[in-house]
């Protein structure tokens, strides 16, 4: 966890199979098969389109990390499926095949205090095609941006390396996990590589999610306790978003005592 506080982001290899990650990359398979043939996809609400997106939001090596960074009176806030295809020209593109340099949130922005906004949400990047070298579309950041005040990059284009900033790179399996308010980017693809990235984020529970403001019956059929709690669904009564009672948010098991102060994943 220290070194996600200081840094802003963490990277953690070979986290899903090679099995899991072909039968994630069937699922991105049939879903575009249902879009409109096009150079770059953002496809939000991706856990509504296949179960196998759908198993990512509770991975077990995953999952407490998460409760250990964020808290446990948390839930599912977006899923954001993105692929781009090779863009060696920068085609500029409807979904945009590159991203310039942002911190995530609602428009006009999180609040902030002395220019520092806190961590108000945390996204797991699941790495699904290769992005072992840089410029295949990969997520760029720039380390510790989170914690200088009032930090705005000299310039937003991307294609203009900042000091300092970092490409991810990592293989089928690799996952990355960042905060909101960590400054990143996405990369041009200049390569013959067609990259595909899943963003699964969490957010507090009385926190309005991006994917939908109720689970659908679908999503929530034969879902367990804790999964219905990553979805939102733990009481008709709003006021307890905010103050839940004990039984409503099982997450609170995978929350390491603060006496304890390491957690396994760090």
């Amino acid at each position: 966890m220290q070194q996600f506080e200081q840094d802003g982001y963490l990277i953690l290899r070979g986290v899903l199979s090679e099995d899991k990650v072909a039968e994630v990359n069937a699922a991105v398979d049939r879903i575009l098969k249902e879009e409109p043939e096009a150079l770059s996809y953002n496809i939000y609400n991706s856990v509504e389109r296949d179960p196998a997106i759908l198993s990512l939001i509770d991975h077990p090596a995953l999952l407490p990390l998460i409760v250990n960074l964020l808290g446990f009176n948390i839930q599912l806030h977006i899923s954001h499926l993105t692929v781009r295809k090779p863009n060696p020209d920068n085609r500029k593109t409807e979904t945009s095949s590159f991203i310039n340099w942002h911190q995530d949130g609602p428009h006009p922005g999180f609040p902030s205090i002395q220019g520092l906004t806190s961590t108000y949400y945390i996204k797991i990047g699941y790495i699904l095609s290769d992005m072992s070298e840089e410029n295949r579309g990969n997520t760029k950041v720039i380390p510790r941006s989170h914690l200088i005040p009032n930090y705005v990059p000299i310039q937003t284009n991307v294609d203009v390396p900042l000091e300092n900033e970092v490409q991810i790179c990592g293989k089928p399996g690799d996952v990355f996990i960042f905060g909101q308010n960590l400054w990143h980017s996405g990369a041009p693809n200049r390569s013959s590589h067609t990259r595909r990235q899943l963003f699964i984020g969490y957010s507090p529970i009385w926190m309005r999610p991006i994917d939908y403001h109720q689970a659908s019956p679908a999503l929530l059929e034969g879902a367990d306790p804790i999964r219905r709690q990553l979805l939102g669904d733990i009481s008709t009564n709003r006021f307890k978003y905010y103050v839940p009672d004990e039984s409503m948010v099982p997450l609170k098991a995978m929350k390491l005592p603060a006496a304890e102060g390491t957690n396994p994943y760090t």
